[in-house]
């Protein structure tokens, strides 16, 4: 005889009770999370109404595909509804709120359907693009016509024509192989470009901030732009901090290139980097300053220029042939070298292709972590002759300078300590 317990449970192999109330669950996190943001927008549909959403759609999705397609368009007539009736009201469309109800039922079915960590991972990420708005439009509103068109023809080259590239060597010495140069530009490219749109919204709010960011796409071109638009305001004091700030930078920013392309040698950079970092942070930290920097905006183009990717491809491609022969006819010193002339140009380029030569077996881990740090060192040094050229920005110039040469010298140290050169 069945107690009533079992009873009640009679259809549980079909909606096991446990799994059952965790897709439940989860659907309703979603939909309070996402719920939550529109309420705080001060949105009509708030928090209940996106909960129900999400546990409409994970109960549909329990139940069968038509019942999902029933509640789908249950969900869309709603927002149908919602949108004719603001238009009547108040002549405006709430198109994003009822795209994230729809796509809310969805991620709720996703959830009732078993695919947790989908539903999840969307659900997040539709919170933090709903939450963006303010910085999205700040960001939009600026963006002139030759940014968008090169994105999108930069967008052209890494999807349709890297898979028409050759997928090999092109020269009988194995100096280049153009698929895979390609794919190098492309994530630096990306990375830069990122960091440009980071700037842009969030550049306004302090010279370190945008020391930092700017330092992140071109640490030499923002350590020219600061040391001459800061002096001008006179806020000479604060350049010591700003021009700091860029090369710790453009230290993590390489140490991030060599940890995608390489990340075996990531282990031998990240020490003397790591010290360099410090020195740097300690003198820009005794330099720092009370006064307002707020005005002080960047001037930096797009790093995803046609133009400036052509150049940065060029540099790389270079960097990388002559690297590669110069390690096979000099041996550790030859790439040394080429790192110490890269670095005067772009460490970025140097370092990506040092990483890749890596990759490939054409030099160990040591030596691509040895070339990413020279090439650092080098790049930190190119700043002051552009410093020195500015007669407002000579009085820290010394400061500056100090701070350099013990970044190097702490640098070599480390480095040499560990036995890569």
């Amino acid at each position: 005889m069945h107690s009533l317990p079992d009873a009640l449970h009679s259809g549980a192999a079909a909606f096991p009770p446990v799994v059952t109330a965790i897709k439940l669950s989860i659907a309703l996190a979603i939909g309070l999370i996402i719920g939550f943001e529109r309420q705080w927008s001060n949105k009509d549909f708030g928090i209940r109404t996106f909960s129900f959403a999400a546990l409409l759609g994970a109960l549909t999705a329990l139940i069968s595909a038509p019942m999902m397609l029933v509640g789908l368009g249950g969900t869309i007539a709603l927002a149908v509804v919602l949108n004719v009736r603001d238009i009547l009201v108040s002549r405006s469309v709430e198109g994003t709120t009822s795209l994230a109800l729809i796509v809310t039922f969805v991620l709720g079915a996703l959830s009732g359907s078993g695919h947790v960590f989908t539903a999840t991972a969307s659900g997040i990420a539709v919170t933090w693009l709903l939450s963006l708005k303010p910085q999205f439009r700040a960001f939009a509103g600026g963006v002139n016509p030759q940014e968008i068109r090169s994105a999108l023809v930069l967008g052209l080259f890494g999807f349709v024509i890297w898979p028409l590239l050759p997928n090999g060597h092109l020269d009988p010495w194995d100096l280049f192989y153009p698929r895979e140069a390609w794919v190098t530009v492309l994530v630096v490219a990306c990375i830069g470009f990122l960091n440009y749109v980071l700037l842009r919204i969030y550049g306004a709010r302090g010279i370190a901030l945008a020391a930092i960011l700017g330092g992140l796409v071109n640490s030499t071109a923002t350590a020219a732009e600061l040391s001459s638009t800061l002096p001008a305001a006179g806020l000479v004091d604060a350049t010591t901090v700003a021009v700091l700030l860029t090369s710790v930078a453009m230290f993590i920013r390489n140490l991030l290139l060599l940890a995608i392309f390489a990340p075996a040698a990531v282990g031998f950079a990240v020490a003397p980097l790591l010290v360099m970092s410090l020195v740097a942070g300690w003198f820009a930290w005794r330099s720092h300053s009370t006064a307002d920097t707020s005005d002080i905006k960047l001037k930096l183009e797009s790093p995803v220029a046609l133009v400036k990717v052509a150049k940065f491809a060029g540099l790389f491609i270079m960097i990388q042939i002559l690297g590669t022969a110069a390690t096979r006819w000099l041996g550790n010193a030859g790439l040394l070298i080429v790192s110490v002339v890269g670095g005067a140009a772009s460490s970025a380029s140097t370092t990506a292709a040092a990483a890749n030569l890596s990759s490939q077996g054409h030099v160990s881990a040591f030596q691509a972590a040895g070339a990413t740090v020279v090439t650092s060192i080098v790049s930190a040094m190119a700043n002051l002759p552009l410093i020195h050229r500015q007669p407002k920005a000579r009085p820290v110039f010394r400061r500056i300078m100090t701070a350099t040469v013990l970044q190097l010298a702490c640098g070599l140290i480390v480095l040499v300590s560990e036995g890569r050169l």
